[in-house]
């Protein structure tokens, strides 16, 4: 066997001389290996692999010594890391828009694991009362939520609470104290919710791919706001409607120039009781068609129920500025003695309601005031938002 700690005093020449030495056996000198191409000497391979072993151990002792020195190679426990932290309480989810595991309050900031789509994964560690799991073996998971209710997840036996998992949540055990497990769980959360943060410089600095905004390419016919979220109008340059929250996803129906028309979801917390909805009626049905060409700009956005008669589905040509080129509406009039015209936009993912439309049909039409005049007729134009046949032509 060569002796590394030998060679190296030896050096080249020594390590040679002391491998010819070692062939001798008590059964005599070992046979010299022989190659393709010819004979080669033992103690050269033998000394050159230990001068081979010893410059690597020199650079890895070298790296060692320069750890945290610029240019050194860092150990992979000292890596920058991501971290998720919420906006504001957000559900944690088994899988992308998957079974909710339960709720985590704003302000907790969590070890990314990877990203998909417009989610993001986190590690979750922390402690719950012992009493409130129950033992499992299913997945990999030793435990599981068992109140009703659900259990509260805190950052230390008593300590501050990062949310509350629902029942029959299923957990890994970590650790135990006295009263207390610690416990795991690997699981997602809507990228908008969070921001992304790159720890480990220093005092940790924004993702560069867009913290605030979930990850990758939006998805066609979807916008999602930068960091400074957007304002919704009720037209190019009507009213303020509502402002949506950086990441929001927003579906776009049409474009014109560099505005898109775009629908947005969501709830409202309006309980039943609650006297304001009873005393401002939702769309003032007094508001004609008559008072809004009377006074067009003062209308826009509000939001009107008309009964109409149906003509025709047309196809806005370029010279219709007020709609975007092809953009499909419903060509309708006022009921005698009026006899206005009044175009209803209507989206075209909506066109199946309206295709069958007849003729003089009455209709009743819930929309949005685009225009009270539009530039070319001078008549009203109304973003569709609901559309009802009526009985009797």
């Amino acid at each position: 066997m060569f002796n590394l700690s030998k060679s190296r005093s030896l050096g080249w020449a020594g390590a040679r001389r002391l491998s010819a030495r070692r062939r001798q056996t008590p059964e005599g000198p070992l046979p010299r290996p022989r190659c393709q191409g010819g004979p080669r000497r033992f103690g050269v391979f033998a000394g050159g692999m230990g001068l081979l072993v010893l410059g690597l151990s020199g650079l890895l002792s070298s790296a060692a010594g320069m750890e945290g020195s610029p240019g050194a190679v860092v150990p992979s426990s000292s890596r920058l890391q991501e971290t998720a932290t919420l906006k504001a309480a957000e559900n944690l989810r088994a899988e992308p828009a998957g079974t909710i595991l339960g709720r985590l309050e704003g302000g907790v900031t969590l070890p990314v694991v990877s990203r998909r789509d417009r989610w993001v994964q986190v590690e979750v560690v922390g402690w719950i009362w012992t009493r409130s799991l129950q033992a499992t073996n299913r997945g990999g998971f030793q435990v599981a939520v068992a109140p009703e209710g659900g259990e509260n997840l805190r950052a230390e036996p008593q300590g501050r609470i990062l949310g509350r998992l629902s029942r029959g949540t299923l957990l890994e055990r970590l650790d135990t104290s006295p009263g207390w497990t610690r416990v795991r769980r690997v699981a997602w959360l809507w990228a908008a919710s969070v921001e992304i943060r790159i720890e480990g410089g220093a005092g940790g600095s924004p993702a560069a791919s867009g913290a605030s905004g979930p990850p990758g390419p939006a998805p066609a016919g979807w916008w999602f706001p930068g960091p400074g979220g957007a304002v919704l109008l009720s037209a190019p340059d009507g009213d303020t409607l509502a402002r949506a929250v950086p990441g929001a996803g927003l579906q776009v129906l049409a474009r014109e120039g560099n505005w898109i028309r775009v629908r947005m979801e969501g709830w409202a917390w309006a309980p039943a009781a609650d006297p304001a909805d009873s005393a401002r009626p939702a769309i003032p049905a007094a508001l004609t068609v008559a008072q809004v060409r009377q006074d067009p700009g003062a209308y826009r956005g509000r939001v009107v129920s008309w009964d109409l008669r149906f003509v025709s589905l047309e196809r806005a040509e370029k010279v219709r500025t007020d709609f975007y080129e092809g953009e499909p509406f419903l060509l309708t009039r006022t009921p005698p003695p009026e006899n206005a015209f009044v175009y209803v936009a209507v989206p075209p993912d909506r066109l199946n309601e309206v295709k069958g439309l007849i003729p003089l049909e009455r209709i009743r039409v819930t929309g949005r005031i685009r225009t009270g005049s539009a530039v070319l007729t001078g008549n009203p134009i109304l973003d569709l938002m609901e559309v009802v046949r009526l009985s009797g032509r």
